[in-house]
């Protein structure tokens, strides 16, 4: 069963890129810098280390326009989310947006995932109404036109 390979180091990436997001948005540190250190001392064994790279570089440097795509959705301004369910809507947005081969379902059950182990108690719930609106008007044609759920 070696077709579940390209997933699981998918994954190991979505939880590096979340580690080092986070510590981006606490040092303000340059993503290039933070990339160093994380090969440099993190286990990045079984990590999709391109995949890795481009959701902290994605991320990063489309922060401002992720946001405002996020902004709609959300019930509060972005600065008010608590900081690792900011992280973790982040990649979902950067990859429902810029990713569109991976099936959106994919992506919010890892990105609920992510928020159930890193996250706040409740903050896997949120993660998935925000996403799922998201994805419902993002990729209309995939996700069907369910109005108003």
């Amino acid at each position: 069963m070696n077709h579940n390979k390209p997933f699981e180091s998918r994954s190991r990436a979505r939880r590096r890129a979340l580690q080092a997001l986070y510590q981006w948005q606490i040092t303000g540190q340059e993503a290039s810098e933070i990339l160093g250190q994380f090969k440099a001392v993190q286990d990045m064994n079984g990590v999709d280390e391109a995949y890795f790279e481009a959701l902290l570089r994605g991320v990063v440097t489309g922060q401002e326009g992720l946001d405002a795509e996020l902004e709609p959705f959300l019930d509060r301004p972005i600065g008010q989310v608590d900081l690792m369910e900011r992280v973790v809507l982040r990649i979902g947005a950067y990859e429902l947006l810029n990713c569109p081969d991976l099936p959106y379902r994919v992506v919010l059950d890892e990105c609920v995932d992510l928020a159930h182990r890193f996250g706040s108690e409740q903050g896997h719930s949120y993660i998935n109404a925000v996403l799922d609106k998201a994805a419902r008007q993002w990729r209309s044609a995939e996700a069907g036109s369910t109005g108003g759920r």
